[in-house]
């Protein structure tokens, strides 16, 4: 039994949520998503709520009931409020700049580096070190901001890199003198 997958969601205002056998369109005042849902799962909708129906007991189907339920979920919070994802740079000239469809970052290499930004995400860059990836599909921000930070992880020695706001680098002691 699926704990997650089980449980209820509740649409908020102004989003609609469109099925077609298996292909579920979720539509709000952000924008629009669209997902197929897996084999053995189906979605019913009453009064305001949507809840996830597996077909049977197998394995797989089990496996990605609450998966199925939980991506549904955010796609309901993306096309009503959205998902931020803000990372911050640190270390001496370290510096990040959105140029064009490009974000731009000076990380201490030979040479800069410009990732590109894809139509649907948003990338503001405040103060030189703070990036703000925003958008409505929960894992493309995240994965546009592990790839930022994974130009420059955050060293356990100095702390220098990118780091998510809030992200705790644990520091090691340097070399000590006998």
């Amino acid at each position: 039994m699926s704990r997650i997958g089980n449980k209820l969601i509740s649409v908020p205002e102004k989003v609609t949520v469109a099925v077609s056998e298996s292909h579920v369109v979720v539509e709000g005042p952000k924008g629009k998503l669209e997902w197929d849902l897996p084999e053995g799962i189906s979605l019913e909708q009453k009064d305001g709520e949507v809840t996830l129906v597996r077909a049977n007991e197998d394995r797989k189907v089990r496996a990605l009931h609450g998966l199925a339920r939980s991506l549904v979920a955010n796609m309901m919070e993306g096309v009503s409020t959205g998902f931020v994802k803000e990372l911050e740079i640190q270390g001496v000239g370290f510096r990040a700049a959105v140029k064009g469809k490009f974000l731009d970052l000076s990380l201490g290499f030979s040479h800069p580096l410009e990732h590109p930004i894809p139509d649907e995400l948003t990338v503001t860059v405040a103060d030189n070190t703070k990036i703000k990836v925003e958008g409505i599909d929960k894992q493309q921000v995240g994965q546009f901001a592990a790839h930022v930070r994974a130009y420059y992880p955050p060293e356990p020695y100095k702390g220098k890199g990118v780091r998510y706001v809030g992200e705790y680098v644990r520091r090691k002691a340097g070399k000590s003198v006998q």
